[in-house]
């Protein structure tokens, strides 16, 4: 998928990990239109039609089509040019697709990262090393403190090797993603008003939710239509979100302030 996966897992084997793979290479084939011989790539071109792709495919266009209406076309799958891109939900579908491939191997611990968004499952425990000592043990820390929530940090658009903070991954809030034009540029339509005008109020919003395809729909549509999609995705979804303005300024909701650390600043 043109980005670069974390996986960890712990008491995962080999196959786990080859299993994830072949999920993430899945995807990749049927859905990148950097490759010319992808099922997505063919449908661009005219070559094949909709109706006629895979199972696969038209389950990820449903849940486009579905995602563009509940955020008032936001989110909207078919890029300006017509072209239908289904990266929006692809990458989100993959790690959850990963996701299940964890839970089913019997496994309870897990954080699942593709290109910054993620998902944990269970919380970070401390492998104990050959002599049967965790890392809380060598350090001298309690057992509470090895079998903590996740965390994960958010980038700083304006110095990517900074970060506003982090924030914990926890039942209700396993999820996270973020969107912005930092590292890809403008790759994200923006919804235009209807005089024609296109606001760009945002330059990163992250959104932690449920699941990551909430999360990272939602962190996509914000980022493009602006306050007006931010004020209704948190009256219609339990999220919370955090936003990195023009000016570099930052807003979050109560979620996002009660358990941010490192000392980000937050406009009132």
């Amino acid at each position: 998928m043109g980005t670069v996966a974390s996986l960890v897992i712990p008491g995962a084997d080999r196959a786990l990990f080859e299993q994830i793979e072949r999920v993430f290479a899945d995807h990749d084939t049927r859905f990148s239109l950097y490759r010319a011989d992808s099922e997505i790539s063919r449908i661009a071109r005219g070559e094949l039609m909709l109706l006629r792709s895979t199972d696969s495919l038209r389950a990820a266009y449903a849940e486009a089509i579905g995602w563009r209406t509940s955020t008032a076309g936001a989110f909207d799958p078919y890029r300006p040019d017509g072209v239908l891109d289904l990266s929006g939900v692809v990458k989100a579908l993959a790690i959850d697709a990963a996701r299940s491939a964890v839970v089913g191997a019997g496994l309870d611990d897990a954080l699942l990262s593709v290109g910054g968004d993620g998902v944990a499952l269970g919380r970070r425990m401390s492998p104990p090393d050959s002599a049967g000592r965790t890392a809380a043990d060598s350090a001298g820390r309690t057992p509470a403190d090895a079998d903590a929530p996740w965390m994960v940090g958010i980038v700083d658009p304006e110095s990517r090797e900074h970060l506003l903070g982090a924030v914990p991954l926890h039942p209700g809030r396993a999820a996270i993603a973020t969107s912005g034009t930092a590292e890809r540029g403008e790759h994200v339509w923006r919804r235009s008003h209807p005089s024609g005008r296109t606001e760009v109020p945002f330059r990163q919003v992250t959104v932690r939710a449920a699941d990551i395809v909430t999360a990272d729909v939602l962190a996509t549509a914000i980022l493009s239509g602006g306050p007006e999609t931010l004020a209704d995705a948190c009256s219609q979804w339990n999220i919370d979100v955090l936003t990195v303005d023009a000016s570099n300024g930052m807003t979050a909701t109560p979620g996002f302030r009660r358990e941010l650390t490192v000392g980000a600043r937050l406009s009132a």
